[in-house]
């Protein structure tokens, strides 16, 4: 872009601008670095089988952790009191497992039945 000499301000914004996109740039980049290097840790503790990759069952396994926790009674079924605000319709632990299935076969991109790192880190799809 080329601006008029005497055109200061103008200047300045663009240098500001510039400026300012460098250092989204610097910090995107970082931060993809660092979500990176987390997912390749998560892929670890998910993948209990060593292959390198998170089957169905594995992400499943995983996952329904946060089920269990928060099944404070143990019966299988969150109540409204055991959800997250104290409301809802009651979730078993087979709906939740299910939506758990649904949720790897729509993260599995390339469809071969596993979850690499590079799926896992994919926005939910």
């Amino acid at each position: 872009m080329r601006l008029p000499p005497g055109n200061v301000s103008a200047k300045r914004r663009l240098v500001r601008r510039s400026a300012c996109l460098g250092l989204a740039v610097g910090l995107f980049g970082a931060t993809a670095q660092a979500q990176v290097t987390d997912t390749g840790s998560y892929l670890q503790r998910m993948d209990t089988d060593g292959d390198g990759r998170v089957s169905v069952e594995e992400y499943v396994q995983w996952l329904l952790y946060a089920f269990h926790r928060m099944d404070r009674n143990g019966d299988g079924v969150l109540g409204a009191d055991e959800l997250p605000g104290g409301k809802g319709p009651p979730i078993t632990r087979e709906q939740q497992r299910q939506t758990l299935v649904q949720r790897f076969h729509k993260q599995d991109a390339n469809g071969d039945g596993y979850l690499s790192a590079r799926e896992l880190a994919a926005p939910p799809r």
